[in-house]
């Protein structure tokens, strides 16, 4: 359908408290092919009328009794908030004021009464074309902002399934599972959250965690593996995996990456100083650094290991509860008891699938 066609089907609404510029409007109107138009010679039903018909046009004068066109228009910007407000008005007084004032409420044209026939033909065609050209551009922004979405969403889930499969790599070295990670970072969203972060903060977090142990790549199997006890030379080598990964993670100018840096190298300190690889203490290790060594302790002693049975919720609890203020921050320890519902939900969600596959 050409443009043409397009502005002959525009919906239009004459608004005149005169029935006769009402009948001189729609007749030169269907003279022209318009068959969409309706009237009222009371500007009260406009409301009502906008009710039930998107309006292309408005013809509207503006001195009539009840509402004035001026209320009209007040009333119609209300309605076409940031869109393109399609009124030519009809008036008898070409004074200055009266058109500043309905330039200022946004009328688009003006038509002098008596009308010739020529020019509201006209004018009203120019008022459609332009209308329905903005409606064209507003609906490609519309159709372009919504692709763009979409290829923004599917960019942010491929960097999230990168993330996490980047993560599955240290933890398949460390004999644990991707939903090890994924239960963590959700723990670490969640008590972040509770703790009085921002939500764009706790997503951060929750995107970043997932790389806390990614310096594990490069611990050698031999100590990696090891079921028994490390030796003092073992451990030392092991505790380099929080350096190692500091490393990997260094560099990036994103606020996700450089978040994930500072968990890698955070996640081992301890509130009281007796962590590494830093022995930092209290408010010097990081807040996401704090949350996630709380939320990879849970996970790891409620897990289960080729190592070691899974601990009980409670005796986890009770290990956290006698650990605030040494290992973990003391505002942190509680707000893990106190959100166990949802924790448990999420532990639930993401259970380990061999331990799904025993329970059936």
């Amino acid at each position: 359908m050409d443009l043409k066609q397009h502005i002959l089907q525009a919906a239009i609404l004459i608004v005149d408290d005169e029935p006769a510029n009402v009948k001189l409007l729609e007749k030169i109107l269907q003279r022209q092919g318009y068959r969409n138009i309706q009237s009222t010679c009371d500007s009260r039903e406009v409301a009502s009328l906008c009710d039930t018909t998107r309006f292309d046009a408005f013809l509207l004068d503006i001195r009539m009794p009840h509402l004035s066109g001026f209320d009209v228009m007040e009333q119609l910007q209300q309605r076409f908030r940031g869109d393109y407000l399609p009124v030519l008005v009809l008036s008898a007084q070409p004074d200055m004021e009266t058109r500043l004032k309905a330039l200022s409420l946004g009328a688009k044209d003006f038509l002098t009464k008596p009308f010739d026939q020529l020019e509201a033909v006209t004018r009203i065609h120019n008022l459609l074309e332009v209308r329905l050209m903005h409606n064209q551009v507003r609906d490609q922004n519309r159709l372009l902002e919504q692709q763009v979405k979409t290829r923004t969403d599917e960019l942010y889930r491929t960097r999230q399934e990168v993330i996490r499969r980047l993560g599955l790599a240290a933890e398949y070295r460390d004999n644990e599972t991707g939903n090890h990670i994924i239960r963590m970072s959700k723990y670490a969203q969640l008590l972040a959250l509770a703790y009085g972060l921002t939500e764009q903060d706790a997503e951060i977090i929750l995107n970043a965690a997932p790389m806390h142990d990614i310096g594990k790549i490069g611990i050698p199997d031999r100590i990696l593996l090891k079921t028994g006890k490390l030796d003092p030379e073992e451990w030392r080598i092991m505790q380099t995996h929080v350096q190692m990964g500091a490393n990997i993670l260094s560099g990036s100018p994103t606020e996700l990456m450089r978040a994930a840096r500072t968990i890698a190298q955070h996640h081992h300190e301890k509130w009281d100083g007796t962590g590494y690889p830093n022995g930092l203490r209290e408010d010097d290790i990081s807040i996401a650094g704090r949350i996630c060594a709380l939320a990879d302790v849970f996970d790891a002693l409620t897990s289960q290991r080729p190592y070691k049975p899974a601990w009980t919720v409670e005796e986890t609890l009770a290990y956290i509860a006698s650990e605030s203020g040494k290992h973990f921050d003391p505002k942190l320890a509680p707000l893990l008891k106190k959100n166990l519902p949802e924790i448990l939900v999420i532990k639930s969600e993401y259970a380990d699938p061999e331990l799904i596959r025993d329970s059936n």
